[in-house]
Parts: C-alpha cells; structure tokens; sequence
C-alpha cells in the first residue's frame, strides 16, 4: 500500500515520503502548512490513490475529544424513562458514535481525517493520546473495550494556529508543505486549469507572487486563492496585457479573489501613491 500521488492532486517527493512513511510507522500523519495548501485534499487524494473509504472529523472550537468517540444521551434516556418507553432498559440505545468509533470498527482498512486539530482546546490533543496510540477506547456505560478492527490511516491537519503538546508530537510522523514555488505551482494550475496559455499564466503567477511577497501584508493569498482568481481571469477571456498594471494602480485585476481585507487593500493603494508622488 503505496501513495504516489494522483491525476488531481500534485504531490512532491517529500510529501509522498512522509505519507508513506506514515502508513509504514502507522502513525498518524501531522500535516501542517498555510491555510489553502491542500492539507485536507491530500487525505481525500490519499482515500481515493488507496482506494480506501474516508470518514472526515471536522474539528471546531467547542470540539472535545469525547465526541470522537461516543456520546451518552442521558437527556433522551430520561424523557423515555418517564414515558415508560420500553428501549430505556438497554443502554446502548443512547450512545452515539463518535467518528473514531465508526472507523475502529470498520472492517475494512480507511482513512480518518481529523481536520484542523488546532481549532480545539489546548488539551484536545492529549486527550486523544492512548486511543490514537493503542486504538481501543473503553466505553464506560456499556462496560466495553472498542479496538480497531482494521488500524486506519490517520491523516491530521493544523494551520499551526497554536502550538500542539509534546507528548502528541511524539506519537505523529509530522510533515510541513511549504508554499508551493513557481514550477510547482504551474503543475498545480495545470491540473486545475489544463492548456491555459503560457503568456497569461507568466504574467499572474508573476503578479502573484510579487503580492505575496510584499512587506506589511497582513495575508498572504494561498493555492486556493491563485486558482480562484486564474478562474475568473480565464471567465473574463483576459490576456497577458490585460494584466500589465500602470502607476495608477497597484493593484491586480480582480484582486478580490487574492486580498481578503482591507488594511492589505489600502497597502497597495499607498505602493500605488508613493510611486506616482516618485515619478
């Protein structure tokens, strides 16, 4: 079982050698990057190169670990017990499965995504240490043990808005994906875009990274941004020349697709200022 990468999704040598090594150390994957540069796609790409199935665990602020693995509805089991329902005898009618539940006892061999684990509380990731770890839970109500019936590929995703603790660090195989370079990025567009013409797309990925590198940019604009924004330059029909920007602007067509605030808008609007008040 070998990931080498797929049709739609570009993957570097690094970034199939830690997926790989993943798989081989069965040890969840830590993947974290900038948000857009398809940390969560690439565990859909992996399910589908594998051909495995994938069960996805979004992770919010108001997330806890408990809810990976099971819920007890104590409130429903109340209501029942004072209408005189008869299920309230059985326990287990009231636990609900959790996602790590439902891929431990899968019989077949999957991939559980737990995506953008740093959006939970700081403890999150410790409280899923032992189950991650020994991949059995106990569930206390019913008294029994949960234990993985197939060990699953565990892909784990951060935008590394916080810091993760030690002791989950140590149990992860961890992998960064920087942001993508120019020749990295047209094979990513060419996925995405096929036959664009190499004029305009020169040009973009010009403009482009010369906004990403602009000092004072509170937001740098991600793969998935560059892909929106050659989308709506090709539904316009626009050309290279099109792009060319004068003094008056410093701005790029279209910006809406790359800038998502204002203080970023008004830095190019002042670039644009100072240059004319220079000339």
């Amino acid at each position: 079982m070998k990931f080498e990468g797929t049709k739609d999704y570009v993957a570097t040598d690094d970034l199939t050698i830690a997926v790989n090594a993943a798989i081989t150390l069965e040890r969840p994957l830590l993947i974290k990057g900038e948000p857009g540069t398809g940390k969560t796609e690439l565990a859909r790409q992996v399910a589908s190169a594998l051909g495995l199935r994938m069960i996805e665990w979004n992770i919010k602020s108001t997330t806890r670990a408990q809810q990976g693995l099971y819920e007890y509805d104590a409130v429903s089991r109340l209501r029942d017990s004072q209408l005189g329902e008869e299920r309230v005898h059985d326990v287990a009618n009231y636990i609900r499965k959790g996602k790590l539940w439902q891929a431990f006892e899968a019989d077949e061999r999957l991939v559980l995504l737990i995506d953008e684990i740093d959006k939970a509380d700081i403890e999150f990731p410790n409280d899923l240490l032992q189950e991650l770890d020994q991949m059995q839970f106990h569930v206390y109500e019913t008294d029994q043990v949960i234990s993985a019936r197939q060990r699953p590929i565990v892909i784990i995703t951060s935008n590394n808005e916080k810091e993760l603790p030690d002791a989950f660090l140590r149990r992860c195989f961890f992998h960064y994906i920087r942001f993508p370079d120019t020749d990295t990025m047209r094979k990513i567009v060419e996925v995405h875009h096929p036959g664009i013409k190499d004029a305009l797309l020169t040009t973009a990925l010009t403009q482009f990274y010369e906004l990403r590198d602009t000092a004072g940019l509170k937001k740098k604009p991600s793969t998935s941004e560059v892909l929106d924004w050659l989308k709506l330059l090709l539904a316009e029909d626009l050309t290279a020349d099109d792009l060319r920007r004068d003094g008056k602007n410093a701005l790029p067509k279209l910006h809406g697709a790359l800038l998502k605030n204002e203080q970023d808008v008004h830095l190019f609007e002042r670039l644009a200022f100072m240059a004319r008040r220079q000339r």
